[in-house]
């Protein structure tokens, strides 16, 4: 089946009882049994709830995974990931990532006796540099958020192999139509649904995809004891999200482009970062593992002066100033004060997150008007 087709169908039956083509919210709590244990495979909506089950099926085929489980938030996804963990094991992450994910390593799971190693990714000697006994997980984003590095999946995946750790990939920003991590040998994949598989800024939730069946288990326990779940009107909404999921994003990655060739002609921007330009570090893998580049794009100003960024984010009119990224509608953020403020400064600085780094989420609008919303903010300067 064709992703398109597994888009729409994957996971959604009518309803047996009415006929309804669209799954319907469950919004129940508990369901009757007809003697104690004896149930029709739900018994508590923490536990399992049919609008999200279907989702998890759904999200599971379009990752050419197995299984599929959804969660409250994709912190809440990742916070399960590291219950797999046990003090003093370790984990390589790449140095690039989501300042949420550096933040929950580093301030809840660190004191938990868990050791992160941060590493760029782009080589993946540094990787291998770090690996030991204690070697755990490898966990990545490709592309990152926000310098848009892009990471050898197929080449990690040799390394946690050998090291008998799990690799996770976030592939939240390449989203399932565009690469798929467990096909190159990753044992988790994450993401955030609340951007692209959601698509429309009106739900907050996150999911992992495995296709190891005790690997499955175990993360599905955590599920289950930790309770992130999210409710079926949110499963409900990402289910409707999700089956335009490929036109969406044939449309972020046309504008993508538009915007990242049009910032290289700006005399004020210093650097952009777009995967699909020749000369961006690791293009060929990206032109190896994915099936576009994308629709995020990050840049950064001459003269590296944080008040001209400040000035710019806030002078567009289509490009909403605002955290998060994936929706239908173009965003525009500041890394630095914004997503990835709870990482020192010297530290994301090292990584390429400075003062001036502005990031752009281009979503589906006419890419003309974007263009000129931009070119109105660059006059301001």
């Amino acid at each position: 089946m064709k992703f398109a087709t597994k888009a729409i169908h994957a996971g959604v039956e009518p309803d047996e009882t009415t006929g309804a083509v669209m799954t319907p919210i469950y919004q129940t709590t508990t369901y009757i049994q007809a003697s104690p244990g004896d149930h029709k495979g739900f018994e508590y909506s923490r536990t399992q709830n049919p609008t999200r089950q279907a989702l998890e099926r759904n999200v599971a085929a379009i990752e050419n995974g197995k299984h599929g489980l959804a969660f409250s938030s994709g912190l809440a996804a990742i916070d399960a990931v590291m219950k797999l963990l046990s003090p003093g094991d370790e984990v390589i992450a790449t140095n690039d990532l989501y300042g949420g994910t550096y933040r929950i390593f580093t301030k809840i799971f660190e004191k938990y006796g868990i050791v992160f190693h941060f590493v760029p990714m782009g080589e993946l000697s540094e990787v291998a540099s770090k690996v030991n006994e204690h070697t755990k997980l490898i966990w990545t984003e490709t592309p990152t958020n926000p310098m848009m590095s892009v990471v050898d999946i197929a080449g990690l995946a040799k390394i946690a192999q050998s090291a008998s750790a799990l690799l996770a990939v976030d592939n939240t920003f390449a989203t399932p139509y565009l690469q798929n991590p467990l096909d190159l040998g990753a044992d988790i994949v994450m993401h955030s649904v609340t951007k692209y598989l959601g698509g429309h800024s009106d739900v907050v939730m996150g999911a992992l995809i495995v296709n190891d069946t005790p690997l499955n288990d175990r993360l599905a326990f955590i599920q289950n004891s930790s309770g992130a779940v999210p409710g079926p009107q949110d499963a409900f909404l990402v289910l409707r999200g999700i089956k335009t999921l490929h036109l969406r994003v044939q449309r972020h990655c046309e504008n993508g482009e538009r915007i990242a060739r049009f910032l290289k002609t700006q005399d004020s921007v210093e650097n952009v970062y777009w995967p699909g330009f020749e000369d961006h570090p690791n293009h060929e893998i990206a032109k190896q593992q994915m099936r576009g580049f994308g629709g995020m794009v990050s840049f950064s100003m001459k003269g590296n002066r944080l008040e001209d960024a400040v000035k710019l984010v806030s002078s567009t009119r289509l490009f909403t100033l605002a955290e998060s990224l994936g929706g239908v509608e173009s965003l525009i953020g500041h890394p630095a004060s914004m997503t990835h403020a709870a990482i020192p400064k010297e530290d994301r600085e090292k990584t390429g997150v400075v003062d001036s780094l502005i990031r752009l989420s281009v979503g589906i609008e006419d890419a003309d008007d974007l263009i000129e919303d931009l070119e109105r903010a660059f006059a301001q300067l």
